[in-house]
């Protein structure tokens, strides 16, 4: 049995931790960007050290009350609020901001938990030097929320999920311990690896509260264009063009849809677009090249290889860093114009590369078959991570089809599942997809997941509800 965070738990935090650490639960703590959950929070704290998490932790497991991490509140799929049960402690790490220390020549930095993104990205930059991980939230998203969820972006081509970027963390584990494992380390085999453990955990053994932070060099020039591609499958085959020709100086591979394109229209206009009909399939490509190669050259020689080839049928390279950023402005505003629309069912998906034409080909005829809809694909389709989101025929609203939802989202997932993908890509399970990772997830990673959890949080108070359908029968009988 859990206890909700009351009066009386406040007065014991009171009492041990300084005052300025509990904080009134403002509205945006108690809800998630999509609008779906409405959360509780009994107290509200924000620790400005590990040590302060630690003691709210102890102080939590003593109380047997469960807690809430909270990051930057970007997540979509609800890890970040408790619809149900105790009223819990969230703890936010939102003042545990700092940038600890830089080490160019080690390609490293490390930072606290509560480092917003675009903070981390620009300490990188002063010391001339990448943090690759780019996020449309990275403005408000945190560090440690960026690892509890394993996020990804449009990076992961070349650079990797959050994970490949994290050679250590900070962490206090369910107990109040602090495990010190903020290593700089590239090799390091000693024993289980709570890092890799930690993070895509999403809160639910432990909270991260620093991270060692993989570095890149700076690309020494960048270039950008979009093609127009017949089909996916052009896509596909032009991704494989690309890496022939470039290798891993590929940076990004993102494929568009004409409906996104046409939603973009329809609902932010003064967002450019970099052709007056808007294609049915097109590409953005941007690539990240060392000293002596000319970025425009060499999508040129692209572009030329690929019409040769078929694979392309208009383009554009970009001539300047303002046409480069009015071509990703398209890109990073297709979520904004989905939301405007209102979407009946979001799937954030990932597939084998080979099978993604077909997914996409079977899955639309699917959906038709259910109803009148329009369907927006989109997403990072060079590391095969797709965005299959379904709305209304234009007219219609989303509550018209409010008792479809389910279905449409078991005929994608299960679809997902036939090929051999993941429900859940760069976003996580939360609580949106708790019954998904049920229903596909295989039966021994869930006995060992729900083993580790008893292990590690046998009081079951770390973020109940999330990623795991069912509390441990240990935790239940504690």
């Amino acid at each position: 049995m859990h206890n909700s965070a009351d009066s009386a738990f406040r007065q014991t935090l009171l009492e041990q931790l300084p005052a300025e650490v509990l904080r009134d639960a403002e509205s945006r703590y108690r809800e998630e960007p999509r609008g779906r959950w409405q959360g509780k929070v009994g107290v509200l704290a924000a620790p400005r050290s590990t040590q302060e998490v630690a003691h709210l932790v102890r102080l939590a497991a003593d109380a047997r009350v469960p807690i809430l991490p909270y990051g930057g509140g970007t997540g979509l799929v609800g890890g970040q609020v408790m619809p149900e049960g105790p009223a819990p402690l969230m703890i936010s790490l939102e003042r545990m901001n700092s940038i600890r220390a830089v080490y160019p020549q080690e390609n490293v930095l490390i930072c606290d938990a509560g480092a917003i993104l675009a903070d981390v990205q620009q300490a990188a930059a002063d010391a001339g030097r990448l943090f690759p991980l780019s996020l449309a939230a990275q403005g408000s998203a945190r560090i440690g929320g960026n690892l509890a969820t394993n996020a990804g972006g449009t990076g992961v081509l070349r650079y990797g999920n959050a994970r490949d970027l994290c050679l250590g963390l900070e962490a206090v584990l369910p107990d109040g311990q602090i495990w010190h494992g903020l290593k700089r380390l590239r090799k390091d085999n000693s024993g289980y690896d709570l890092r890799h453990l930690l993070i895509g955990s999403e809160g639910t053994l432990g909270i991260i509260t620093a991270a060692a932070l993989k570095l890149s060099p700076q690309p020494a020039h960048m270039g950008t264009a979009v093609l127009v591609v017949s089909s996916p499958q052009a896509a596909l085959s032009l991704l494989a063009l690309a890496r022939a020709q470039l290798g891993e100086l590929v940076s990004a591979f993102e494929l568009i849809s004409g409906q996104g394109l046409a939603f973009l229209r329809e609902t932010l206009p003064d967002v450019r677009q970099p052709f007056d009909t808007a294609p049915a399939w097109s590409v953005l490509i941007e690539v990240g090249l060392v000293h002596g190669l000319d970025p425009q050259k060499s999508l040129e020689t692209l572009f030329a290889a690929a019409m040769q080839a078929g694979l392309v049928e208009d383009g554009i390279v970009a001539q300047s860093h303002q046409q480069a950023a009015e071509f990703w402005s398209v890109r990073e505003h297709i979520p904004q114009a989905n939301k405007r629309i209102g979407s009946i069912s979001s799937h954030d998906i990932s597939l084998p590369l080979g099978v993604l034409p077909e997914f996409i080909e079977r899955g639309d005829k699917l959906v038709q078959a259910l109803g009148d809809f329009r369907i927006n694909c989109f997403g990072h389709v060079g590391d095969g991570n797709l965005h299959y989101n379904v709305f209304p025929a234009k007219g219609r609203s989303v509550a018209d089809h409010a008792n479809q939802r389910m279905e449409v989202q078991r005929v994608v997932h299960d679809l997902v599942h036939a090929f051999g993908g993941s429900v859940s890509a760069e976003h996580g399970v939360g609580r949106l997809k708790v019954d998904d990772l049920e229903r596909y997830g295989d039966p021994a990673k869930l006995a060992a997941m729900r083993a580790i959890k008893a292990a590690l949080d046998p009081l079951g108070i770390m973020n109940p509800g999330a990623v795991l359908k069912t509390v441990p029968s240990a935790v239940q009988q504690t």
